[in-house]
Formats: C-alpha cells, sequence, structure tokens
C-alpha cells in the first residue's frame, strides 16, 4: 500500500497513559517504529511533545475517547497536525486488543492516508462551546426542578397549575412564598393575584384549598431557592457568551433575520460550528455532520432505514428548537415546508426537515457573507408549479368538485 506520510505518530489515549507509535524512515527504503508510554500529565505531555519534535514528526492521530483526548490535543496542536479520528473508523483485527498494538495500528492507518480527521474548533470557538453547553445544561436542571415544584404542590393538594399558567409568574411566586410562610388561607393567598389572573379568582380560591403541611414548605422554600441560583448563573453564563460574540456581531446579524432563529438560537450555532466554515465543503458535510439528513443504507439493490447517523447532539437540539418556532412564523417559506412535509411524513419528520434548511441557510449566510432573503409561503407553490396544481385539483375532486383548469387573463 502506498505511503504518504512519511513521519507520523498514533497516539492511544487513556484516562492516566498515552501509548504513543512514531514511524520514521529507516536505513534505505526500510520503515523504523518506536513505541513508548506517557502520563497524562501537563508535564508528561509536553515531554511527549519533544520526544514526537525529536523525531521531526508532522502529524499525529488519536481516538476521541470522551475528554481524555482534549488535553493531549490541546498541547500538541500548535507543534503538529492533529488528527482527531471516530473510533468506529480504525477497528483493528479481532482478537488483537492491547494498548501498544492499538497506538501502532493507529500509526500505520495514519501513515497510508486511511484517516479523516474530524471537526476540532478553533480555541475561541472551544471556549463558547463550553458556555453555551453548560447554559444549556442549567437551563434543563431548571426545567426538571420546575417539574419537582409541580410535584410537590401536587403532593400537598395544591392545584394552582391547574389555574395559574406559569406558577413562577409574578402572582404564583407570591402565592408559594405565602405558603412557605404559614398562609394556608385559600382567600388571602387568592387576593395575591395580579392582571389577568384575577378574572380567575373563584377558580384560584378552589385551587389552593389543600393539605400544604410543614415540610410541604420547606421543600417549596429550597426549590425556589435553587431555581433563583439557576437564574442567576444563566444570567452570568449569557453575560460571557455575548462577551466572546462580540467579535463576530458584524458577522452573525444577518442570522437574526431566519425565521425561528433568535440569539439564544445563534450564540448554540455558532459555538458548535464558529464562523469559518472552510472545514466543511458543502452544506450537505455540515448537515451530515450534524446527524441531521437522513441515513444512506442501501444493501444488494434495497434501501433500508433511512435514521439520521450519530452527530452533534447540542448543535441537532437547538436547530430544533428553532425549527418548532418557525413553523409558528405565518408566511414564510419554513412554515410552508413543514406543511408540505407533515401531510404525508408527520410532524416530526416535518421538524427535522425545516431544522435542515435552517442548518442550510446558516451555511450559506456565514460561508457566502450574504443577507437572508425570505421566499414566502407560496414559493414551493410556485416553483413546483404542476405539481401543485396536480394537488390541489386531486383535494378538490375528493371533496366532491369538478375542477375545469382555466389560465388567469
Amino acid at each position: 500500500m502506498e505511503q504518504l506520510i512519511e513521519r507520523c505518530a498514533g497516539l492511544d489515549v487513556h484516562k492516566e497513559t498515552v501509548a504513543v507509535s512514531v514511524r520514521v524512515p529507516g536505513p534505505g527504503k526500510t520503515r523504523v517504529q518506536h513505541v513508548r508510554t506517557f502520563g497524562t500529565m501537563t508535564a508528561d505531555l509536553l515531554a511527549l511533545r519533544d520526544w514526537l519534535a525529536a523525531f521531526h514528526i508532522t502529524h499525529v492521530a488519536m481516538e476521541s475517547t470522551g475528554v481524555y483526548w482534549k488535553p493531549v490535543y490541546y498541547v500538541l496542536e500548535d507543534a503538529f497536525t492533529c488528527l482527531l479520528v471516530n473510533a468506529a473508523h480504525m477497528r483493528n483485527v479481532p482478537g488483537r486488543k492491547t494498548d501498544v498494538q492499538d497506538c501502532v495500528w493507529i500509526a500505520q492507518l495514519l501513515e497510508h492516508g486511511l484517516l479523516r480527521g474530524s471537526f476540532v474548533p478553533p480555541a475561541p470557538i472551544r471556549e463558547l462551546r463550553d458556555l453555551t453547553r453548560y447554559r444549556k445544561t442549567l437551563i434543563q436542571e431548571r426545567g426538571r426542578e420546575v417539574q419537582r415544584l409541580h410535584k410537590v404542590l401536587e403532593d400537598a393538594g395544591v392545584k394552582l397549575a391547574s389555574v395559574a399558567t406559569d406558577i413562577l409568574g409574578v402572582s404564583g411566586r407570591a402565592m408559594l412564598e405565602a405558603l412557605v410562610q404559614g398562609t394556608t388561607d385559600p382567600a388571602v393567598l387568592a387576593e395575591l393575584a395580579k392582571g389577568r389572573l384575577r378574572a380567575k379568582l373563584p377558580a384560584l380560591r378552589a385551587a389552593l384549598v389543600g393539605r400544604f403541611r410543614r415540610h410541604h414548605g420547606f421543600l417549596v422554600s429550597e426549590l425556589l431557592a435553587h431555581l433563583d441560583y439557576l437564574e442567576d448563573a444563566i444570567e452570568r453564563l449569557s453575560q460571557q457568551i455575548e462577551e466572546h460574540l462580540r467579535p463576530f456581531a458584524e458577522i452573525l446579524r444577518p442570522l437574526d433575520a431566519i425565521p425561528g432563529v433568535d440569539q439564544r438560537t445563534i450564540e448554540g450555532i455558532v459555538a458548535e460550528i464558529g464562523v469559518d466554515l472552510s472545514p466543511f465543503p458543502s452544506d450537505r458535510h455540515l448537515s451530515s455532520w450534524t446527524g441531521i439528513c437522513p441515513g444512506n443504507h442501501e444493501s444488494a439493490g434495497k434501501r433500508h432505514s433511512g435514521k439520521p447517523r450519530k452527530g452533534n447532539r447540542w448543535l441537532r437540539t437547538t436547530l430544533t428548537e428553532a425549527a418548532l418556532a418557525a413553523i409558528r412564523v405565518k408566511d414564510s417559506r419554513l412554515a410552508a415546508r413543514y406543511r408540505r412535509i407533515m401531510r404525508h411524513r408527520g410532524h416530526k419528520k416535518a421538524v427535522v426537515a425545516v431544522a435542515h434548511t435552517i442548518l442550510v441557510i446558516v451555511y450559506h449566510i456565514l460561508k457566502h457573507r450574504v443577507p437572508y432573503c425570505e421566499l414566502g409561503a407560496t414559493y414551493l407553490d410556485q416553483r413546483d408549479r404542476e405539481q401543485a396544481t396536480r394537488r390541489y385539483v386531486k383535494q378538490l375532486e375528493r371533496l366532491g368538485h369538478r375542477v375545469i383548469l382555466e389560465p388567469a387573463a
């Protein structure tokens, strides 16, 4: 097999050790291999970098093992061309599994150009990614705490959630704090309602009759305190994220015009793919990497399930949330696309299709620095006039009408 890389190294990374195999030219046309094991402390990784530099290594490949690859990659990325490789792409022959054999196998594959590196964003985007992912985790935790609060109120027989849309709104929060302080009279609690909720005072009095005990008050106070902490932490993270995005403000401004895409969505997208999309040759490559396009599985001439592959779940979640918001925007192309697909393939697949379209739009805006242009709800029908005409004629005929088509004047 043809040798493509002259001086390379394969790393098998673990929590406490790194097995390294180096392949360099030997006497004549032979290849020389050196294998050594290092620790994963910073001093050990610096020694690893110096050892690789002594062999004049140009390319280094390693598996993406959990989070253990990160300190190794970050130490080596400035000195060598580093490839972070999906472990599924370089499985060895069954029955040959040791750390040394793994690093040797990685080095051999790299030597012959058989490895493809995964996308690793630059350091500023990695920092932003850490912030947005942690904020997303806190937002999810806040949602779980709200559910726990609902469970405590149901256990106490307080049906506040059946009357108030948001039990953590101004009125709901005042009632909960009064319950914690020991007030259990339904009439007194109902009078704390404000705004439109006062129109439901009779229902509120009935909903606030329960068996709210002392331990319920303690649990509610703890939950409210935790919710306050989470909201403050989310706000602090949002400020940090805004600081990190300030250098890219002009580049990202056109994204705000996409239906369903708000500031938080933009932050989540940029944190995962960055603003330089040169690692993705086309929008299809980006969609495949995200895992938001149909899979490709054909055998013996038969196409099997087109289930999407596992991709970037953080970006996929962000795009799905944006798609759910976009389908509610009237007179937009995205909402029209959702309705067209939903009729035949259902809600879930239609939402994924809209999320895919949003990602394609984002790709072209960032790649070509162009503004977003809303094509309107009738764009798809105008583009496929004959198909749309046949579809509407069939619908009318199924309803018992006879359709005669005449061109408009």
